[in-house]
């Protein structure tokens, strides 16, 4: 389904992601965690065309992300900071949004139904909570039937709540077979959502597989263990132990 092939991007001198060789199999989600600045949100841009590949290349069923509208079409997106037009209704942006997709606008209330914002359709989006906006990304990213969701921290600022409410439409999206790529800084969200998870580590893929597989390679339990383990993510003054719990050093 998408396919990342010695994908590299630099800035200048600086490698933001390089060589990266990634494949998301139709129907899979694929979960990618590492510190801020060290690939993720680069990786996914480059897959919805807004960032030039350096090197290599990415497909969505063999089509040139890079290349032309074919790959687009068949990805919905939402990203880690998502705006609407002010004054807008909830309504009126799946509207606009259906426009630009060339989506059925029939569709619309359904999504509306999907991520429980029907009550609130006709509400001006300005006032809308963060987990609010958060489900309005969700139903425009849906708009069309992608084949595929990229999603850019979809729990990012959410209280307890909205982060649930997210969770819980995403695997319903995921019971659907739809194909699944995000990031995420919350580790309860990857372990609950992902098929297989990608580290990244200053601009590299560090490790990918399933949770028990990383868990292997860790030679720990549990996501957050994994997480410290393979990022080098080791509070100051502790050192790993078997278990990869942590004790002063």
């Amino acid at each position: 389904m998408i396919r990342y092939d010695d994908f590299g991007k630099w800035f200048g001198e600086i490698a933001a992601v390089g060589r990266l060789h990634l494949s998301v199999p139709a129907g899979d989600t694929v979960a990618l965690i590492g510190p801020n600045g060290s690939g993720k949100t680069t990786t996914l841009k480059a897959l919805m065309g807004l960032v030039r590949p350096s090197s290599g290349r990415i497909t969505v069923n063999g089509f040139d992300a890079a290349g032309g509208p074919e790959a687009r079409a068949r990805l919905g997106y939402l990203p880690q900071r998502i705006t609407f037009p002010e004054g807008a209704t909830a309504r009126g942006v799946l509207a606009f949004h259906a426009r630009l997709r060339g989506a059925d606008p029939a569709t619309i209330e359904a999504l509306l139904q999907r991520v429980g914002l029907v009550e609130a359709g006709d509400r001006v989006v300005d006032g809308f909570s963060g987990g609010m906006r958060q489900r309005l990304g969700l139903a425009a990213a849906l708009l069309g039937e992608p084949a595929a969701l990229v999603l850019d921290e979809p729990s990012a600022a959410l209280d307890p709540t909205g982060a649930l409410m997210v969770r819980d439409i995403i695997q319903g999206i995921r019971a659907e077979g739809t194909t699944v790529l995000l990031s995420s800084h919350d580790l309860a969200e990857v372990a609950a959502l992902a098929d297989r998870i990608g580290v990244f580590v200053s601009g590299s893929m560090v490790a990918f597989g399933t949770l028990a597989e990383l868990e292997a390679l860790a030679g720990c339990r549990g996501i957050e263990s994994v997480y410290r383990a393979l990022t080098g993510a080791v509070p100051a003054g502790c050192r790993l132990v078997p278990g990869c719990s942590t004790v002063a050093a």
